[in-house]
């Protein structure tokens, strides 16, 4: 099945996404945040908490202070490495119990700072490395069945309980497993510590709680027969950390878009185009496959008349994390099956949409998100909606595929809800598993007008954006009809100025690598 599509839009809208970007780009180049320094730090070992259970990067980063942190934070971690000799977590920890003062280490050189991390910086990024050459051996020991890759979500607030419901997952089929955050951690400036059991709605992403579920999908791996991969979630206030954390524990996927903190959580835009670029770049080194947010858009909007700006929204993620040195296979673009189920041949409008990201976006590892905002309650009409949406994923090669469950707009899934769920995926897969590969499109049709017109409107939609600059196309809300300031929303007290010396050696190291083409 393949839509007859022009080419020349398409290297039209990638052109016009690149013309979009790069003034962002240039500004991400001068500025850094509170939480891409703490990223720094906790790729240093930095972690615990010093006084009132504060955390130990957030206490450092306020005794470095506002003035001497525009050098970067490394800056001060290296020259005190270089006066004593010592590792730079025990430098990160004596400064957020005040043991240490910052101003004794300004007259240290930036040389000698410098040389102090190198072989700190290498040891890092060597866990990281050997992280991901760990994922590698156990996906070619342990091979996943083929695509759609069923994903479901665990949720209960108590990592120990979801550690049991992600196993039991696994054992229903599950290929991908996601611990959904606790209501509100996107917003809250810091990221908490240790095993945590009190979230409401969620599980708080901690490290620990990262290795605990590692853990345990890993034994049900190896048990299985097949690599079970882990999902968390980056966007919000703390993306660089969460990044950082995801690295060092072999997390699989991170969600992580360039502006859905911006149009759904109302973070600054400036906070989130610093954080998602420095989360992006670890992204990219440690081999996490990111997931981008563009199915939200149509929780807030009607699907067809958004459709065009789903597509927008694909290019200028995968603009983004191209900048961020991502190659294509780690950039999981998002869509949704949103359609109206009361609406004629919505079926053939989701089937084109589908298809027309697979073909464009030929390389990533598309993410596809369940039916939710038409759900009333009815299982058994909304199990039927979601094997309609299985047949879309199936046909069109997705490469992520949530799985919907039918008890939608009623409460937090059961297990047998899970189970019943994958059930339904998998039959529909097993079933239709080379449809897409064995019918051809009528030229001219419903479906491949359908496509042509999301895809000149979305064309269209980057040209005005284009035009009128990304940050003031939020502002005047372009995207899911939701409007943000360039200096509105939360954290926008944590975006600062790079002084002349800024340095960031972990940026400096992945952007030598050739891993980014925007660094400072």
């Amino acid at each position: 099945m393949e839509l007859r599509i022009d080419r020349a839009i398409v290297a039209e809208a990638r052109r016009l996404a690149q013309a979009i970007v790069e003034p962002v780009s240039a500004f991400i180049a001068t500025h850094s945040t509170h939480s891409v320094e703490r990223a720094v730090l906790r790729l240093f070992g930095a972690d615990g908490v010093g006084s009132d259970e504060a955390p130990v990067p957030n206490l450092a980063l306020e005794r470095i202070g506002s003035v001497r942190l525009a050098s970067g934070v490394a800056r001060w971690i290296g020259a005190g490495v270089a006066e004593t000799g010592g590792a730079p977590s025990d430098m990160a920890r004596a400064l957020a119990e005040g043991r240490l003062d910052v101003a004794s280490f300004d007259n240290v050189p930036e040389r000698a700072a410098r040389a102090a991390l190198a072989p700190h910086v290498a040891l890092a990024l060597g866990r990281i490395a050997a992280r991901r050459e760990e994922r590698r051996e156990r996906l070619a020991r342990l091979p996943q069945s083929p695509p759609p890759l069923l994903y479901v979500i665990v949720a209960s607030g108590n990592i120990y309980e979801d550690r049991t419901a992600a196993v039991a997952a696994a054992e229903a089929g599950a290929q991908i497993v996601a611990v959904i955050r606790s209501t509100g951690q996107s917003l809250i400036d810091f990221v908490p510590f240790g095993a945590t059991t009190e979230g409401f709605g969620g599980t708080y992403a901690t490290q620990e709680n990262f290795r605990i579920m590692r853990a345990a999908l890993d034994d049900v791996s190896e048990r299985l027969g097949r690599y079970v991969m882990l999902t968390n979630y980056a966007s919000g206030l703390c993306m660089p950390e969460i990044a950082a954390m995801a690295a060092l524990e072999r997390l699989d996927m991170l969600l992580n878009d360039s502006m859905y903190g911006v149009l759904f959580r109302d973070i600054n835009m400036k906070r989130t185009f610093v954080d998602q670029h420095f989360s992006r770049m670890l992204n990219g080194f440690s081999g996490i496959i990111i997931n981008t947010g563009e199915d939200n858009y149509l929780t807030t909007a009607d699907a067809v008349e958004q459709a065009p700006a789903v597509l927008a929204s694909q290019f200028i993620n995968e603009e983004f994390a191209l900048r961020a040195g991502m190659p294509q296979a780690q950039i999981g673009l998002g869509d949704a099956y949103e359609i109206d189920p009361d609406l004629e041949d919505g079926f053939l409008f989701a089937l084109a949409q589908a298809q027309l990201a697979r073909q464009i976006f030929a390389a990533a590892p598309l993410k596809y998100m369940p039916p939710t905002k038409h759900m009333t309650g009815d299982i058994f009409k909304g199990h039927l909606i979601d094997a309609m949406f299985n047949l879309t994923s199936v046909m069109t090669g997705q490469t992520i595929h949530l799985c919907g469950m039918l008890t939608e707009a009623i409460h937090t899934p059961f297990l047998a809800d899970r189970a019943l769920s994958l059930e339904n995926a998998r039959y529909v897969m097993r079933t239709a598993r080379h449809l897409g590969d064995d019918i051809e499109l009528k030229p001219g049709g419903i479906v491949e007008r359908r496509a042509e017109r999301v895809l000149r409107e979305a064309l269209a939609l980057l040209r005005r954006v284009a035009e009128m600059g990304l940050m003031e196309s939020i502002a005047a809300g372009t995207f899911a009809d939701v409007k943000r300031a360039p200096d509105g929303g939360r954290g926008f007290e944590g975006v600062f100025a790079r002084a002349a010396d800024y340095w960031n050696p972990f940026e400096d190291a992945l952007a030598s690598a050739g891993l980014s083409s925007v660094a400072g």
